[in-house]
């Protein structure tokens, strides 16, 4: 399964999420630098559970070194695919998470998650020599505050079957859930070259802190931090369900739309799915346009017996 976006819309720009994301990136560009030294970086700054537990490998590295694996483990990759799908995921998940939160408690919630990954890992092995690295323990934990914050919010997944690309919108508890259950089930059979375990602990550490982190007093910057994010424009994209009794030919929806684009006018790309068909249609939004208005698509209603089309209408709501 390979999620490709959700239905929950943010109010504000991830600001941390997004730098989060950068940092990775340039991280990256710093390990692909590396040239033959590659192997010592990533045992310098990844996460290796015998530095702590075997004195004989502790004694090669620094007190700083020491301190700073922990942390540094989880913005190091182990190839481009790698990178990708962590910070695609994060992409997806962290914005809502952040909203949620607020950028500085965000950024709190996300280092301790992968650094309560990085436990959980070495707990499972604590001799191990093989160094862990990646993101995925720390967005497991923002998968686990999302799977709280946002049960009921839809993932456009991607599900190859053969050579057909089947596109379906599961709910986030089931997405979200079975990916737990993979982990869970390749941790126990000793699934190797994954890190199970910290995927495990950081998504059970996200679930537990995100409690925590809500109950932290915001700081002075977040009210200037949330007024300067906030979105002035809702998402271009967005997945309508139009509803219509029997008898009537017409279908009608709701399009969200914010104060600026009510005032400036907007242009939208509506999916509408019916059964495996998604239809995705441009819908334009007149400048000055009211709350409660209705926009017309002409033809895009019901099909009736008698070879009439209805309408597709649309309300426009706006929200802060």
């Amino acid at each position: 399964m390979i999620p490709l976006r959700d239905t929950a819309q943010s109010k504000s720009y991830p600001v941390v999420n997004t730098a989060i994301i950068g940092l990775n990136i340039l991280v990256y560009l710093v390990q692909l630098s590396q040239g033959p030294g590659l192997e010592r970086f990533i045992y310098t700054y990844g996460l290796v559970p015998a530095r702590y537990t075997v004195p004989e490998v502790s004694s090669y590295f620094t007190i700083g070194q020491q301190l700073l694996a922990p942390m540094s483990f989880m913005f190091l990759h182990g190839g481009f695919l790698h990178l990708l799908g962590n910070m695609w995921s994060l992409y997806i998940f962290g914005d809502n998470v952040e909203d949620r939160l607020g950028p500085l408690r965000y950024l709190i919630f996300y280092l301790l998650s992968g650094i309560a990954s990085g436990v959980f890992h070495m707990l499972s092995d604590i001799q191990s020599m093989v160094p862990t690295i990646g993101a995925s323990g720390a967005v497991a934990g923002v998968m686990g505050a999302y799977f709280i914050t946002h049960p009921n919010s839809k993932i456009l997944t991607l599900i190859p079957i053969i050579f057909i690309p089947w596109f379906v919108e599961i709910p986030a508890f089931i997405f979200i859930g079975i990916w737990f259950v993979i982990q869970l089930l390749n941790a126990a059979g000793g699934g190797g070259g994954i890190a199970w375990w910290a995927h495990i602990g950081g998504f059970i550490f996200g679930i537990l802190f995100l409690k925590i982190a809500l109950k932290m007093p915001a700081t002075g910057l977040s009210g200037p931090l949330k007024r300067a994010t906030t979105k002035k424009k809702s998402h271009r994209l967005q997945v309508l369900r139009p509803t219509g009794a029997g008898s009537d030919p017409n279908l009608y929806g709701t399009l969200a739309i914010t104060r600026t684009e009510a005032f400036q006018g907007a242009h939208k790309l509506v999916n509408i799915p019916w059964a495996f068909h998604k239809r995705l249609i441009r819908v334009t939004v007149p400048a000055g346009i009211a709350e409660g208005k209705m926009l017309k698509l002409k033809g895009l209603g019901k099909q009736m017996p008698d070879g009439r089309k209805g309408d597709l209408f649309l309300k426009v709501m706006i929200r802060e």
